[in-house]
């Protein structure tokens, strides 16, 4: 009997060192690459406090893989800033922060640079990490900002003055275009022709020239490099090319 009790008294003591599932991070990986996510799906998984819900390889299906996320108390989405195409990483992280703004984003970035790392957070990421980071400083990024912190995981100190004048300039310069003048400055900075740019977006050619003959008006400016200039300034785009 005593040792049935003891046995007993040692099973509750590891059920209480397990957490439930309404204190687990719920976590969902958005990664192109195979094995880099299964890598970081092992490495989650085998922690008892975070738990991989869904994954997804590219923007099509990421949404959906976020929705296991709805509802839990801490979760946490995981976003590859290597998804590129007219709906890149950045639209993925707008759309899942207007359709399900109670979840935490946390950007992931390989070569990423000071300007992706500020889109990234422009566009409503709660933080970022270098995939380069060592496992246990990865996780803990992931438990950061699970919890409601910032985190610049990876991020070389230099870059931190320059990360912080990109998201003042932001504050100023983003309320005065819209989400679609956002992306019609995106593709305008591969130097797409109007009717080129009307295609990708779905749009007539002419409303194409609308909207930026609206943002030059709105920058200031006569044109539309200036315009992607001054876009890619605050890192509201990314410059790429611009002809």
């Amino acid at each position: 009997m005593p040792m049935r009790m003891a046995h007993r008294s040692v099973d509750a003591r590891m059920q209480m060192r397990t957490p439930s599932s309404s204190e687990t991070v719920g976590v969902a990986l958005v990664e192109p690459l195979h094995v880099v996510r299964a890598g970081m799906r092992l490495l989650l998984s085998n922690q008892p406090d975070l738990e991989v819900l869904a994954e997804a390889g590219g923007v099509d299906g990421a949404l959906e893989a976020v929705r296991p996320l709805r509802g839990r108390r801490r979760a946490v989405a995981l976003v590859s800033l290597s998804l590129s195409g007219p709906r890149d990483s950045y639209w993925l992280i707008r759309s899942i922060r207007e359709f399900l703004p109670a979840i935490t984003i946390l950007a992931l970035g390989g070569n990423a640079d000071d300007a992706a790392v500020s889109r990234a957070l422009f566009a409503g990421a709660d933080g970022f990490a270098a995939k380069a980071s060592a496992p246990d400083a990865f996780l803990a990024a992931v438990r950061r900002v699970s919890q409601g912190e910032t985190v610049l995981e990876g991020v070389p100190p230099e870059w931190l003055g320059t990360i912080a004048d990109s998201l003042e300039r932001h504050r100023r310069f983003a309320p005065f275009l819209t989400d679609r003048e956002i992306e019609v400055l995106s593709v305008a900075a591969e130097g797409l022709t109007a009717r080129q740019m009307g295609r990708r977006l779905g749009v007539r050619e002419r409303t194409i020239t609308t909207h930026l003959t609206r943002i030059y008006g709105k920058l200031g400016v006569s044109g539309r490099t200036a315009a992607v200039r001054a876009a890619a300034g605050t890192g509201l785009v990314g410059l790429r090319v611009v002809e």
